[in-house]
């Protein structure tokens, strides 16, 4: 079983915990369809390659960290979509969760999902005790405030947007997680890797706001103009996309010089920069 097949069964060992007489049949129905199928699952992608990069030394504790890490997100962009945020009809292409089961059921979900992220991660972490509070301070840290992804959220309800802060927050420190994470489950010291998952989130979030100018429902998998639409910062339709692209270039770069030594140093930047060219639309891919 290569390591996206494992993650995947990590992933939905960690939903059949829903599967009890207890759970209300709708909710569990709603955790399922918030999870799968799969998005891109860039997130855990890069945790596990990191993971891999420094040997690999406890599979199943990367394993878990990645999947609380893409369960996070995913409670992400079940709140993300509700009719008080950006009022989202389309994720991953077929109907938002609000929309298929309603904005209760979806709050709820969202709130399940991010409770289930830690409990998943605890189980397996208490199996390496030693590295447990580092983990879960570190996943912890991503989502949370004063500078996880609810305090990028929140820049949105402020009046006066600071665009540095809602990047890293909003986008960049669950990728920092990411890296960090992998890094810690292989015995490594995290706090080196921080850097590589920050520039990488910003990249992604770049990419992110040039697919919303230029890219198409479709391929994307959602709504495309929705920043226009809700008055948020975007440096594409800011500064035009070509220069977007090249600022996103530059980051590419930046993010892998800054990758910190480690056995598998040569094929993780190989791989960085193959999956960084999938962020932005096929017509521009070349340019990056």
């Amino acid at each position: 079983m290569d390591a996206m097949a494992l993650f995947e069964k990590t992933l939905t060992d960690a939903l059949r915990k829903s599967d009890d007489p207890g759970c209300p049949p709708t909710l569990r129905t709603a955790l399922f369809y918030s999870v799968f199928p799969s998005g891109h699952r860039i997130r855990p992608k890069l945790s596990l390659a990191v993971a891999k990069a420094c040997g690999f030394a406890n599979p199943d504790l990367s394993m878990a960290s990645a999947a609380s890490i893409e369960l996070l997100h995913c409670a992400s962009l079940v709140h993300d979509d509700l009719p008080s945020f950006d009022n989202a009809a389309i994720r991953r292409g077929k109907p938002s969760v609000h929309v298929a089961f309603g904005e209760q059921i979806a709050l709820l979900a969202g709130d399940a999902l991010i409770v289930m992220a830690f409990d998943s991660l605890a189980t397996t972490a208490a199996r390496k005790p030693e590295l447990l509070a580092q983990l879960i301070q570190i996943v912890a840290s991503s989502v949370g405030a004063p500078r996880g992804i609810v305090a990028g959220q929140a820049w949105e309800c402020e009046r006066k947007v600071n665009l540095a802060n809602y990047h890293q927050e909003k986008t960049g420190a669950l990728f920092a997680a990411s890296t960090m994470a992998g890094a810690a489950s292989s015995g490594f010291d995290p706090a080196p890797w921080k850097n590589l998952g920050m520039a990488i989130g910003e990249s992604y979030q770049i990419a992110d706001d040039i697919r919303d100018v230029c890219s198409t429902e479709e391929e994307i998998g959602k709504p495309i103009g929705q920043d226009e639409l809700n008055n948020r910062p975007n440096i594409a339709r800011e500064q035009g996309v070509a220069p977007a692209v090249r600022y996103l270039r530059d980051l590419i770069g930046e993010a892998i010089e800054s990758m910190p030594e480690c056995p598998g140093r040569n094929e993780l930047c190989v791989q960085m920069h193959e999956e960084a060219r999938r962020f932005l639309p096929k017509a521009l891919r070349e340019v990056a």
